[in-house]
């Protein structure tokens, strides 16, 4: 090996060895600066080869990941949350599994569209993180189904106040109505901060029921999705007024119109359209 090439592998190694130094140094950092924790080193070490991501409304609706470079990704978000206190008083959308091995399993529980608050949106192995939003737009959009209707929360929560509004116009006004979200087909795509969202618009005697107890509301309303594609959904929402006993349908049949780039709302009360 000549001198001159000694001279430089020295100085390549120095270098590389002051490159890696630095990283080093600027991770430490940004832990103590909040910006970064430990807690999730297993994923990069790679000890984890299989993530099982369970949608909690619909326990059929299961992402399981073994791709490496999705585990690389969730790992690169994780490590980037930020430790807190206390938890959002929320119900759960996720539940995420690490599987380390048969008997090493980290599990957490997620709730998505959150970003940016003092409350924690991921929690287990007895801690509490602030995860930002691209864990929902990076991985978990990606699993999604293909056949998911375009906006599917303006098209199906619009549904709904679409049909409380119209039903409205047949009562005295001061009915409370429940209303059942326990919508099998639609339940996967149902999200909590979505639910919260929706909440806000609801009137004072309008509320999502919430346990089976169903004697404080005059109106029962359940939505029952009946078929979507991405450019088309379909429903049923059905109104029981417990007074007379009545029942009273409103049969939904949106379309995506790509000319005007809107959803075309088609509404048919007591009457089930042709081809529904």
């Amino acid at each position: 090996m000549s001198k001159k090439f000694k001279i430089l592998f020295i100085v390549f190694m120095f270098i590389f060895s002051n490159l890696l130094t630095g990283c080093s140094k600027l991770d430490n950092i940004k832990v103590k600066l909040g910006m970064k924790n430990k807690d999730f080193e297993y994923i990069k070490e790679g000890k984890i080869n299989k993530v099982i991501i369970q949608n909690v409304r619909d326990k059929g609706f299961t992402f399981i990941v073994t791709d490496k470079s999705s585990i690389k990704e969730l790992y690169d978000i994780l490590s980037e949350a930020k430790e807190v206190e206390n938890k959002i008083t929320l119900e759960s959308d996720y539940v995420l599994e690490f599987q380390e091995s048969h008997h090493e399993v980290h599990k957490f529980n997620y709730i998505a569209g959150l970003d940016k608050t003092d409350a924690g949106n991921l929690y287990g192995d007895d801690k509490i993180y602030i995860v930002s939003k691209r864990l929902d737009d990076d991985i978990m959009k990606n699993f999604w189904n293909i056949r998911r209707p375009k906006e599917f929360k303006d098209v199906y929560y619009k549904s709904i106040i679409m049909a409380l509004k119209e039903y409205r116009k047949s009562l005295n006004g001061n009915e409370k109505i429940g209303i059942d979200m326990d919508d099998q087909y639609a339940s996967k795509f149902i999200l909590t901060m979505d639910l919260e969202e929706f909440k806000e618009g609801l009137s004072s005697n309008e509320e999502i029921i919430r346990d089976d107890n169903t004697n404080k509301y005059d109106v029962i309303m359940n939505i029952t999705t009946e078929g979507y594609k991405s450019e088309i959904y379909k429903c049923i929402i059905t109104f029981y007024y417990k007074q007379d006993k009545k029942e009273t349908k409103y049969y939904f049949t949106n379309k995506y119109d790509e000319d005007i780039g809107a959803w075309q709302f088609t509404l048919s009360v007591d009457k089930k359209p042709e081809n529904f």
